[in-house]
């Protein structure tokens, strides 16, 4: 159930068909990037099981079934996620959950065609996560199909600690908000966890907000940049199908997307902080390194980013790339690299010695 590094996934909880989102997704060229999921989230079926006991797609917003919609968007070389939750009905209690049917659901995604599935934890028995999840695992596991498995405890019982056996990916935090504060906080509270991160089971502070009009075009930067670095899933929250220029460029920014596709899977840390000033690094392969440099406070101000914080040997000289200037800058540096970074804005660069 591992992959070898977290995958791309483009998150569509849109009022349009599904089958229109995996054609948005193809031709505004996102799925050439490795954006290629298209995710159904709740509210996707009936109410009431059939008299089998097997979930029904809702008449009116699947009137073709899932399966329909699973070779459709198969057909675009995309693939297809789905909602279900570890409770008896799901958070909008618009339809059943899959406690005590996990065997019988996952075999039914299965041969829907299901990629993924985002397995949510309301409206339980009062059971720990702990003991209802892993069951759900053993399910898609015996339903003879490869099933992406995203766990959204919302990080009430610490997933990064067990979700590693679990899923391929945990919450970490509670659901995000299109705001500057919500965004940083589940920011802090997802990097807490980065030591348990790795290829096959990932970190996920919940989806990106990109696009949707909460942020400025320097406060998306910052939020795409951060996800990225902390190895999070990438999934798109926009309608794609009118976003703008700016936020095109930020999801399609292919440097950014490479720092988060590096094979090595390592999640970077905050390494220093002075108030609202950060250094974010980690480690990528090839003996690089990548560092990020963030300004939370409402002013302009200088951040340093010093090599024996971010793991290069002292005295070493490293090149560096602006990953959003796309370009190398023309200097080596040594020892350390400063920045005026603007307010809610950051630098994201990569150093090789």
């Amino acid at each position: 159930m591992a992959f070898d590094f977290p995958f791309l996934f483009s998150l569509c909880k849109l009022p349009f068909t599904f089958g229109v989102a995996a054609d948005a997704i193809v031709s505004t060229g996102l799925s050439k990037l490795g954006y290629h999921y298209v995710n159904i989230d709740d509210c996707w079926a009936e109410i009431a099981r059939d008299d089998k006991g097997n979930l029904v797609p809702h008449k009116v917003k699947f009137p073709s079934g899932i399966k329909a919609l699973a070779d459709y968007v198969h057909s675009k070389g995309l693939k297809l996620g789905i909602y279900s939750d570890a409770g008896y009905y799901t958070c909008a209690k618009k339809m059943p959950g899959s406690l005590g049917h996990e065997e019988q659901d996952a075999k039914t995604f299965a041969s829907w065609g299901i990629d993924y599935l985002k397995y949510d934890n309301c409206n339980t028995d009062g059971s720990k996560p702990t003991v209802r999840y892993p069951v759900m695992t053993k399910a898609l596991m015996k339903a003879g199909r490869p099933i992406y498995f995203s766990l959204c405890e919302w990080g009430d019982m610490h997933p990064a600690l067990w979700g590693m056996k679990v899923g391929n990916s945990w919450r970490t935090t509670n659901d995000i908000s299109d705001n500057w504060e919500s965004m940083v906080s589940r920011a802090d509270q997802n990097e807490v966890y980065a030591e348990y991160a790795r290829p096959g089971g990932w970190n996920d502070p919940d989806m990106l907000e990109v696009g949707n009009g909460g942020m400025n075009k320097s406060e998306y930067i910052v939020h795409f940049s951060i996800w990225a670095v902390s190895k999070a899933p990438l999934l798109i929250g926009c309608d794609v199908r009118n976003a703008s220029k700016d936020t095109m460029e930020i999801l399609g920014n292919t440097e950014v997307i490479a720092v988060n596709q590096d094979k090595l899977g390592v999640q970077a840390k905050k390494v220093r902080m002075l108030g609202d000033l950060e250094v974010w690094a980690g480690p990528l392969s090839d003996y690089r390194v990548v560092v990020l440099l963030a300004n939370r406070s409402p002013v302009k101000d200088t951040i340093t980013a010093h090599w024996d914080d971010i793991g290069l040997p002292a005295d070493s000289a490293v090149t560096v790339r602006d990953l959003w200037e796309h370009k190398t800058l023309e200097t080596k540096f040594v020892n350390n690299l400063t920045a005026t970074i603007d307010s809610h804005s950051c630098k994201m660069y990569i150093l090789k010695p």
